[in-house]
């Protein structure tokens, strides 16, 4: 089974840009589909993005689609959440996670989490 290691995160001011990375320890398979979750503080995990390994075809959530983008490097079996125009509500702590779907929670494999704060 692959490991995620999460990287990046910290802490922004409203407006501002962060970038997350998640490194595979192994070549995904073809069917692989990597993305984010994130947890805000007292809510639930909620979906943000994802990315097919084989097509390199994109999904996000409604409140970050037009924000964030989600970009792979094959060589490096890495994919990075590029987060522009950071809002408040976009604190969360975000995990990558693997698996056949991410949006629709068909996932069994995620990474440590990494905590992104963002102040308005």
């Amino acid at each position: 089974q692959v490991q995620l290691v999460d990287a990046g995160g910290g802490w922004a001011q409203a407006g501002e840009s962060l970038t997350l990375s998640c490194a595979v320890s192994a070549q995904p398979l073809g069917s692989t589909t990597l993305g984010w979750v994130r947890q805000p503080p007292g809510k639930e995990r909620e979906f943000v993005g994802s990315i097919s390994w084989m097509t390199g075809a994109t999904q996000f959530a409604d409140a970050v689609k037009d924000r964030f983008t989600i970009t792979r490097d094959n060589a490096r079996n890495t994919i990075y959440l590029q987060m522009n125009g950071l809002k408040s509500e976009d604190t969360a702590v975000y995990s990558c996670a693997a698996g056949l779907s991410i949006i629709t929670g068909e996932y069994d494999v995620w990474g440590q989490g990494t905590q992104v704060v963002v102040s308005a």
